[in-house]
Parts: structure tokens; sequence; C-alpha cells
């Protein structure tokens, strides 16, 4: 099995940056254009930059490095690809790693070149990272997620022609009715209704009908209006009389009840 996720070179590379520097240099290395839109990238990314430094501080070699560089994408692409279950995929990593330790094993996965030791800090290390969540790595690569349309609306306010002479009213100024009523001018039609009025009705021709006053009281006598006075008070005595009744009526029942329970 060739274990050649990244080159010698470029793991040279990588082992002469600061964790930002091996950052920059993964991102390159593994074509991620779109780090800060796609959570997929980003989630890989973190992943095999954690695993980089993590090996880097076991201080493996060079070759050491490639190798586990490349475990963890072979790993990963069981996962992704070949929808290994957890099981699966451990089982895959032992016979990777099967012969370490051994001089010309026949099982040998090629990579003989790690001792027990380090083997043993691997798989310690996987467990905590991709072997413990490995649901949400699964998640991740199987299970479709809505896409989110950042938009933005913008409000257009038109200016108002010129004819105008008072602007709109404010929301928390003045009501629109009281705008219209009183502030707005009208409509030309109704101008022009109003120019032709007073050209046919100048002013001091005003029609007869305007300057009659009509007496609302006229036709009714001193003893109508007390008849209908004198009915309009029985009426309100009436009910008030009604309504202060019942209540008593209600308080003697509630004593009533009181008192019974006393006995």
């Amino acid at each position: 099995m060739a274990w050649n996720f990244l080159s010698l070179p470029q793991i040279s590379a990588l082992s002469e940056q600061n964790i930002e520097g091996v950052q920059k240099k993964l991102e390159e290395f593994l074509n991620f254009r779109q780090i800060k839109t796609s959570l997929k990238e980003a989630v890989l990314l973190d992943y095999y930059v954690s695993g980089f430094w993590w090996a880097k501080e076991m201080d493996f070699t060079h070759l050491q490095l490639s190798g586990f560089m490349a475990i963890l994408n072979f790993l990963l692409e069981n996962l992704s690809t070949k929808h290994m279950t957890l099981e699966d995929n451990i089982k895959e990593l032992g016979r990777a790693m099967a012969g370490i330790g051994e001089s010309h094993s026949e099982k040998s996965g090629g990579l003989d070149f790690f001792s027990v030791d380090q083997a043993k800090a691997i798989i310690s290390y996987l467990k905590i990272s991709l072997f413990q969540h490995y649901k949400l790595y699964e998640y991740l690569f199987h299970s479709p997620r809505e896409e989110l349309i950042i938009g933005d609306e913008n409000v257009v306010e038109l200016v108002k022609p010129m004819d105008i002479l008072f602007p709109a009213p404010l929301e928390e100024g003045i009501s629109y009715d009281m705008y219209s009523s009183f502030i707005a001018l009208p409509p030309e039609s109704e101008v022009e209704t109003e120019e032709t009025d007073q050209e046919c009705h100048p002013e001091g021709l005003q029609p007869e009908t305007e300057s009659l006053d009509i007496d609302p009281m006229a036709g009714f006598t001193i003893e109508d209006v007390k008849s209908v006075l004198g009915q309009i008070t029985n009426e309100i005595i009436g009910s008030l009389q009604t309504e202060i009744n019942e209540k008593l009526q209600m308080q003697e029942e509630a004593y009533t009840v009181r008192i019974d329970k006393l006995k």
C-alpha cells in the first residue's frame, strides 16, 4: 500500500511553519478555496492541521509525518467514499498497521517505519479525534444540508414632486387622516370645481336657503319638553333601582350562606 497523501517536499515545507503557517499551507496543498463559507472544508482543514501538529510535537521524522497524514486521509476516505462503519474502519486500520515492530513480516501494511510505541500513540490519538466523533463526520459527508441564501433588501424612497407644498407626515408625527384633511392640497379637479362655484355664486349673492336659520325647537311647547324629560328621568331612575335591588339581593344571599355555615 502506497502512503503518499502528501509528498516529502510538502511535509518539509509544513515542518518549517508555525500553526498559522501550517493552516495556510494545507489550504494551498488541499486546494481549499471556500474555507470561510464551506463547513465541510473548514472541518477537514481542522482535522488535518490538528493531526499534523500533534505528529510534529511527537518528533516524527518527515517520512513518519507523511505516513501519519496518509493514515488520516485513508481513514477519512473509508468513511466518506466507502461508507464504512466505525468497526470496519478500525479493522482496516489494524490491517494497515500490521507488521509494525516485526522484521520482514508478510502481513506488513507498509507502515513499518513506525515503532510499536509510536503506533500505540497514533491509535490513542485517533481514538480521541476521528473515532470519538465518528457520527459527526458521517453526518458531515452523508447528510444533506439546506443552503442558506443570504440576501439584502433595500427600500428606496423616491423624491416627491415639486408641486407639493408640505412633505408627507412622519409615522410618529401626525396621522395620515389629519394630514390629508387639513394639510395636503386637494386634487386639482376639486380646486377647479370650487373655483367654478365661486364664479357662479359671487360673494354676497349666496342662495337664499343658506341664509335661512331653522329653529330645531320650533313646533314644541313647554309641556311637550317637560313630558319628554319626565319619561327619560323615570327610565334612568327605574334602571338604577333595579340594579340596586339585584345587588342587595346578592349580598343578602351571601350573608345567609355565611350565617348557615356558622350554625
